[in-house]
């Protein structure tokens, strides 16, 4: 497998031609795109537990009865299990920030998730509001400005979020 800078180098060699301004403006704006990734991935990373916990606080709240006596979720085991997984699905989508692929969202993570649930009798929905909290979270967090890349992260940002949206999309 070869790397954007190796596809461009094969494809201009195997035309016997110099780099174009073109390739080389495209690269540049590549590795540009991927200081803002990376910074997106390091915030995302640095917060995950506290995304994740308050996330999960913020959901209980919202739906006590799930999560109290009687409910899918109320046996400690179950909410450590939907503490664990709502930091797996963080943990992906920073995979997919970081290559601009959700591949390995939706091949590790997401495949048979649906399932899973509606086998342990969790509901999808109340899954999905998880994920919508830490998608909030990790939006508000990634997008502000202060100590990152500069530029417009509008088309990041929207990325991001459709990573969050296909994870909650995957749930229920």
């Amino acid at each position: 497998m070869l790397d954007a800078f190796s596809r461009v180098v094969d494809q201009a060699d195997r035309k016997g031609a110099y780099l174009s301004n073109d390739e080389l403006n495209a690269l540049s704006a590549m590795v540009a795109d991927s200081n803002k990734r990376l910074d997106v991935v390091n915030r995302l990373t640095a917060n995950a537990s506290s995304i994740t916990a308050n996330a999960y606080r913020a959901l209980v709240a919202e739906q006590p009865s799930v999560f109290g006596p009687g409910g899918a979720c109320f046996h400690h085991r179950n909410q450590a299990a939907c503490i664990r997984d709502l930091g797996f699905i963080l943990r992906y989508v920073t995979y997919a920030v970081a290559t601009g692929d959700a591949s390995a969202l939706d091949q590790r993570c997401l495949n048979g998730l649906r399932e899973t649930y509606l086998a342990l009798g969790t509901p999808g929905a109340t899954v999905a509001s998880g994920i919508n909290k830490i998608k909030d979270a990790s939006l508000a967090i990634a997008n502000d400005s202060n100590g990152i890349t500069h530029g417009d992260c509008s088309s990041l940002m929207s990325e991001v979020a459709g990573y969050f949206d296909r994870a909650a999309s995957a749930v229920v």
